[in-house]
């Protein structure tokens, strides 16, 4: 286990356990503003992960913030892959644009994620991004994705297929007509918000065996607590 000393809440990191990673623009701003950019953020993507050994499972670039799935191998690769792709990219955006200051919306978001039942649901919540947002009808219609690597078996040097992808069929035919089906099926109401809520508040994602198992192990509630001093009892 890896807690990385940062400021609250206190981010819990295992390697070997996948992590659901949410980065934001400022103030939502747009944090890609050309085809360029996208592919410049991916490019330091794929050589910090072959640096410090992280599977990155799914990914998706939105206009003003960035979905990933990946599962560290290391105690402390996370974190340094995030800081070194985050920093590098706004001196690469500064720089191009004329601009100074901060592209992102202070420090990125992550949450554990159980295999077992919920890998496969973060993957598509992912994946289907832009469908949600209005951006395109057909997942297989938006570029900067991981969704045609499922879908289809188009090779991407950036995606570590997971065991819960795997496990859809014995062949990569299979595997992709099972998710393509899955992907148009509606998606339960009541996950996407669990996987939301996850993500902004740093709480793990799974299984009630699974939360409490985290909290135990790191003394941190699993609890998400409104904001603001807790009531106190009446006198």
């Amino acid at each position: 286990m890896y807690l990385v000393d940062m400021p609250r809440p206190l981010r819990t990191l295992y390697p070997g356990v996948p992590v659901h990673v949410v980065q934001r623009g400022h103030n939502r701003n747009p944090c890609f503003f050309a085809e360029e950019d996208y592919a410049c953020y991916l490019a330091l993507m794929r050589e910090v992960m072959e640096r410090t050994g992280i599977a990155l499972h799914a990914y998706v670039l939105m206009t003003n913030h960035v979905h990933l799935l990946m599962t560290p191998r290391t105690e402390d690769g996370f974190a340094h892959a995030m800081i070194s792709v985050g920093s590098r990219y706004v001196r690469y955006v500064n720089r191009k644009y004329g601009r100074v200051g901060t592209l992102w919306d202070g420090r990125f978001r992550s949450s554990l994620v159980q295999t077992e039942g919920y890998l496969f649901a973060c993957q598509r919540y992912i994946e289907l991004n832009p469908v949600r947002a209005g951006m395109v009808i057909n997942p297989a219609d938006y570029r900067w994705s991981s969704y045609r690597c499922h879908a289809f078996g188009l090779h991407d040097g950036l995606v570590t297929l997971n065991v819960s992808y795997l496990a859809l069929g014995d062949t990569p035919v299979e595997r992709g007509a099972y998710y393509r089906q899955t992907c148009e099926g509606s998606v339960d109401e009541g996950l996407l918000e669990r996987i939301r809520s996850a993500s902004d508040h740093g709480q793990p994602l799974g299984d009630e065996t699974f939360v409490e198992s985290i909290a135990a192990a790191t003394g941190v509630s699993s609890v998400v607590r409104k904001p603001g001093r807790p009531r106190q009892p009446p006198a």
